[in-house]
């Protein structure tokens, strides 16, 4: 072979070295990689028709008085008059107005408290930039994997352990049908900050005014910051706080975020807030929300304005009704789910909370039964394992689908399991 070929087989590399914490990922990020397995099924069986309950997706149509507003304001960029260009970072005034008194009356959290986003998922990752790479971090397990990932990447992990599956340096909160899904405060060690959602996204469970009151008693006691995730706050169902801010003192110790994505069916629109309240402050005196907003002016231009129109439809009478129009759609989707896995002797959980069923396969592996349920059956669901350690001998299914769709699965996941 010549040397010119030889040549030519060798990829230029740059100096650039490689961000070592990168490198601490094992696997891909859970969804692309439940993507990628739902392609390569496709590809094995190219006439299958495949349900997709995995990926929390929206699938109902956005309500016609949110996109007539967002089509109002998109044909008005088109004359002189109604044209604007960049609008403020922290979002429109009159949006962070609405949200505040839709979402947090009489809860001391004001307009400028709100940070109007393209979703609480960003917002995660941009209230990691604040916190920086030197703090600890506690988690729920299971819980939503962004909160982890965004601490891998921003560099507060130890490297992964995988006969623990677990980062290293990282407080996983065990939440299990044994403890109510509510950690054991008393057996968490103490840190720097600590993510929590509720209602929660894998389990659908929802923390009571005594549990939420215990977290923020204990995060006083510790001199740590709760990051909030309410995002399925409106699909509650139970007599339990919406916001963290309902509990005295919250305001001291809590940021909360948030998102129209699973109420308007935003997840394409990206549309979402964080409220950080004036009263939390670092240990050195200085407001956390003043690090915050240097943040989303430094790394972000705004919510599209579009967008913004659309969720300022949202909170209006109308807008708010519809709302719960498309919440009360996929509840009912839950409610099939949950009834067939109960006639199958399953033990589930979640499904009234939350948009999420949470169902036990005892002494199984969770991508043992993902594998086992889309080659037979054609569905996806989601790996517990995905969630955390604590998923491990779970599966979740989305109600999000048509509702031919979750009829079709369930008919299914009973004719597997019967």
């Amino acid at each position: 072979m010549s040397p010119f070929k030889q040549k030519e087989k060798t990829a230029y590399k740059t100096q650039v070295a490689r961000n070592a914490n990168m490198a601490k990922f094992q696997a891909a990020y859970i969804f692309p990689e439940i993507a990628r397995r739902r392609d390569a099924h496709l590809q094995k069986y190219p006439d299958a028709q495949v349900i997709s309950l995995g990926h929390g997706d929206t699938t109902e149509p956005i309500p016609e008085v949110i996109t007539s507003a967002m089509e109002k304001r998109s044909q008005a960029l088109s004359t002189l008059e109604g044209y604007s260009g960049y609008g403020p970072a922290q979002g429109e005034k009159p949006l962070r107005a609405a949200i505040a008194s839709t979402f947090y009356d009489n809860l001391g959290i004001e307009e400028d408290d709100i940070f109007v986003s393209d979703g609480a998922k960003c917002d995660i990752s941009r209230l990691q930039l604040v916190f920086g790479s030197n703090v600890t971090m506690a988690v729920q397990s299971p819980s939503y994997p962004a909160y982890v990932q965004s601490s891998v990447v921003m560099g507060q992990t130890a490297q992964y352990q995988k006969d623990v599956e677990k980062f290293g340096n990282i407080e996983y909160m065990t939440c299990t049908p044994e403890n109510g899904f509510f950690p054991d405060l008393r057996k968490v060690a103490r840190t720097d900050t600590i993510f929590f959602c509720s209602p929660n996204n894998p389990t659908g469970s929802a923390a009571t005014r005594e549990q939420l009151t215990q977290l923020v008693q204990f995060a006083k006691d510790n001199g740590s910051i709760i990051v909030y995730d309410s995002a399925y706050a409106m699909y509650m169902s139970d007599d339990n706080p919406r916001s963290i801010f309902e509990i005295p003192g919250a305001r001291e110790v809590a940021i909360e975020t948030s998102s129209f994505s699973k109420y308007a069916g935003f997840t394409g629109v990206r549309l979402g807030w964080t409220a950080v309240p004036k009263q939390l402050l670092f240990s050195d005196g200085f407001p956390v929300a003043k690090d915050f907003n240097h943040i989303v002016c430094t790394c972000f231009s705004g919510a599209s304005n579009i967008a913004q129109a659309g969720g300022l439809a949202c909170l209006s009478p109308e807008g708010i009704k519809a709302m719960h129009d498309v919440i009360s759609f996929y509840k009912e989707n839950a409610g099939i789910l949950v009834d067939t896995f109960e006639s199958l002797g399953f033990k589930v959980y979640g499904g009234k909370n939350a948009p999420y069923v949470w169902i036990h396969f005892p002494g199984r592996s969770s991508w043992d039964v993902f594998n086992e349920i889309l080659e037979k059956i054609h569905v996806v669901t989601i790996p517990g394992i995905g969630f955390g350690p604590g998923g491990e001998g779970f599966i979740r299914v989305s109600a999000f689908g048509h509702r031919r769709n979750v009829l079709e699965a369930s008919e299914r996941f009973k004719q597997l399991y019967k």
